[in-house]
């Protein structure tokens, strides 16, 4: 990632429209087209929604070295498949809090140019790349691997704060049936050299639709090392009563005649009682969880600033 060293962080005006100023000072450059909105969240996810985060404020910076650079946005609560499956009956992921939270943690890149992939029964390049539309300007993917892997070449040098990497991966909870995304760490606070996103197809002369706007990538920051400050231990749940009892309690309200209780409301036609304790952050007995219980994520968007704008 080329950069004349680490960012600096200048002076910023206090309140609300500091947090803007240093937001912008940060933002990443980008050319027209590649930011896109902020997503409306739909009335059918509604929960509690806590407060976006006051805390320090970290940069986040990508560079553009192409002018067909994807477009790049927080990622989207929604995903395709959990509406239809709750329509269905069959189902309630739109109300799966972990999920949720999942789906909004981290930014997604996604696709330009709508194309067919198939993994062919030869070796070296073995991935037939098919466009939708002829044009050598396409930001595409590539069989540079061979073995049935696709390969975009990012036109984009991310920069994160001293101590933090990237994980560089699919987009969370969006299965796709033929291909799977390959996930990658890169250490982004000094490193020069772009990266790459990859996805192995599954199946040979199997094709692969990608559709325009389709997520490719999703980035997601991460302290450097923090995992090897965890000490794993396992203990039995005899070893702390409080909470033998909460689970004990929580496991009395699923049990088998409650979960009868459920299928015959959905046989006739009725909808499922949703407990929902988690989600609002109790236990089952109506105790108060945390009180930094997170419902909703609040990343902000890319923003380029005006002077800084490719035409």
């Amino acid at each position: 990632m080329s950069t004349a060293g680490q960012p600096s962080i200048p002076g910023r005006p206090v309140g609300d429209a500091g947090r803007v100023a240093t937001w912008r000072t940060f933002a990443t450059f980008l050319p027209a087209g590649i930011l896109t909105p902020v997503e409306t969240v739909s009335p059918s996810y509604a929960a509690p929604v806590n407060e976006p985060s006051t805390g320090q404020d970290r940069p986040l910076i990508g560079f553009i070295t192409r002018d067909n650079a994807p477009q790049i946005a927080p990622a989207p609560i929604s995903r395709e498949w959990m509406p239809e499956m709750s329509e269905k009956r069959i189902g309630w992921p739109t109300r799966c809090l972990p999920m949720l939270i999942a789906n909004q943690s981290g930014w997604e890149l996604r696709n330009r140019c709508a194309f067919t992939a198939t993994w062919l029964e030869h070796d070296g390049v073995d991935v037939r790349v098919a466009p939708d539309k002829r044009d050598t300007s396409q930001f595409l993917p590539s069989s540079h691997f061979g073995n049935g892997i696709l390969t975009w070449h990012l036109p984009m040098l991310l920069r994160t704060p001293p101590g933090y990497n990237l994980l560089v991966r699919g987009p969370a909870n969006q299965p796709k049936d033929g291909a799977s995304a390959l996930e990658g760490v890169v250490e982004t606070d000094w490193a020069s050299a772009s990266f790459s996103m990859s996805w192995k197809l599954t199946r040979k002369l199997w094709p692969v639709r990608f559709e325009v706007d389709e997520p490719i990538c999703m980035l997601v920051p991460q302290r450097r090392a923090e995992l090897e400050e965890f000490a794993p231990e396992l203990r039995l749940i005899e070893s702390d009563e409080e909470l033998q009892a909460k689970h004990e309690f929580f496991l009395r309200s699923r049990d088998a005649t409650s979960q009868m209780e459920q299928a015959v409301r959905v046989s006739a036609g009725k909808s499922v009682q949703w407990q929902g304790d988690y989600t609002r952050g109790r236990h089952a007995d109506g105790e108060a969880g945390t009180p930094d219980h997170q419902t909703r994520r609040h990343l902000r968007p890319f923003v380029a600033p005006q002077h800084e704008t490719r035409q």
